[in-house]
């Protein structure tokens, strides 16, 4: 049986991608916490608006990401 390739790198306490198929989550995962920051920011709706907007979203993405990264490592 061959060994299949891990997608992603234990590293500290992060995982780094390995492979093609972790870098498709990967980047898909920046952009996604990068483009709540730019929405969020564009918004004047106050700090404590932006901080509830931004931090539960970039915990939920942290923490689907983490586990993804854990089963495929």
């Amino acid at each position: 049986m061959a060994k299949t390739k891990k997608w992603f790198v234990k590293k500290r306490n992060s995982y780094l991608p390995n492979s093609l198929q972790a870098w498709l989550l990967y980047i898909p995962y920046l952009a996604y916490l990068i483009g709540v920051m730019v929405f969020v920011c564009q918004r004047k709706d106050g700090f404590w608006l932006a901080l509830f907007t931004v931090v539960p979203n970039w915990i939920a993405a942290g923490l689907i990401m983490t586990w993804i990264a854990k089963i495929k490592s």
